[in-house]
């Protein structure tokens, strides 16, 4: 394979301006959220309730918020809400598409609770019956290739949402902030990308955060699957420093492993040491160690940094392997196979 692959000549749903938009994307969200005319109301917390590229704005937020969070933000993959959610949460229902049948259910169990419901989507049965029923809908441009490329948006939707249901303290600023920082960086980041997909080449990427970047390892593991169509796994310091660091020592003989570390100005000192460390220990059983510095003034910035670099090193990657990120083949044929709604 070339040295310098041409991603835009695989890229057939322009994954690449979406990913490169990003900040753009940031600005306009917060647009939208003002459009939606959302006036601030009392809860006990917020849900935020979604799947794939649709459910991580939640984690990203609750990451990038800290301990800024005076109640509980959590995100809910699957089909119900759990047990113990009392009546008065917000449940935030997140689906790109409107249609994606775990947000459904999970928009009738909030009815059936009693909670305060608020939906972010391009429209489909979710938007359709959040109308129907008086619900606050913001509006998602439908014109993105694929919802993990809609990250923007379900991040901002999510903080914003947070905010107004007195979850969180407001970071606008930093999300403002956070855009402008990314505009700035946008060769920069191409360029540190590409550079990291050559390190992975012909690995199998296993990424590693802590803290703040823990759901952004998630980010990266879901977009080296969805784009470049191949295995990633994540993982979190310091959990893995109780188990899978052991795993390693499987691969001393014909290592086909690549780790990579992101490493963050504000993680706990105990867990930077544990990143120096692990990284050492496992340095010679891996194809190749990756450490990478997020960069930014705030929280928001360092983790939205941390999202377009891994987004862009997924499409590096699938440049690389000679694939078209847009396309997700086995998971339209398992959407087939169970019935689409």
């Amino acid at each position: 394979m070339s040295d310098a692959p041409d991603i835009r000549s695989l890229d057939s749903g322009n994954q690449l301006d979406a990913v490169l938009a990003l900040p753009d994307h940031l600005w306009d969200a917060l647009w939208r959220v003002d459009s939606a005319a959302l006036e601030p109301w009392e809860s006990s917390g917020l849900v935020v309730c979604g799947v794939g590229g649709s459910a991580i704005g939640g984690d990203l937020a609750a990451a990038a918020i800290g301990d800024r969070l005076s109640l509980p933000l959590t995100t809910v993959r699957g089909y119900g809400l759990p047990a113990w959610t009392p009546p008065d949460r917000t449940v935030l229902c997140s689906s790109y598409s409107g249609g994606t049948e775990e947000t459904l259910a999970c928009y009738e169990a909030a009815e059936a609770l009693g909670a305060r419901r608020v939906v972010a989507s391009t429209g489909g049965k979710l938007a359709e019956a959040a109308r129907g029923d008086g619900v606050a809908v913001v509006g998602l441009p439908a014109a993105l290739p694929s919802p993990r490329a809609a990250v923007g948006y379900m991040f901002t939707v999510a903080v914003e949402v947070a905010a107004l249901c007195g979850a969180a303290v407001p970071i606008r600023t930093e999300i403002d902030s956070s855009a402008a920082h990314l505009d700035a960086q946008r060769d920069s980041l191409a360029e540190r990308a590409a550079a990291i997909a050559a390190e992975l080449d012909g690995l199998v990427p296993v990424v590693y955060g802590g803290g703040l970047t823990a759901p952004v390892a998630y980010r990266w593991k879901c977009e080296l699957n969805e784009n470049a169509k191949m295995p990633a796994f994540s993982n979190e310091v310091p959990e893995l420093d109780h188990n899978e660091i052991v795993g390693w020592e499987a691969t001393a003989e014909g290592a086909r492993f690549g780790a990579v570390f992101l490493e963050d100005s504000g993680q706990h000192p105990r867990e930077r040491e544990r990143f120096e460390l692990t990284a050492s220990l496992i340095a010679d059983r891996a194809g190749a160690v990756v450490r990478i510095e997020t960069e930014g003034d705030s929280a928001t910035e360092r983790l939205l940094w941390a999202v377009m670099l891994g987004d862009l090193v997924s499409l590096n990657v699938a440049a690389r392997r000679g694939v078209d990120p847009t396309p997700i083949e086995l998971i339209e044929r398992l959407k087939d196979q169970l019935g689409r709604p």
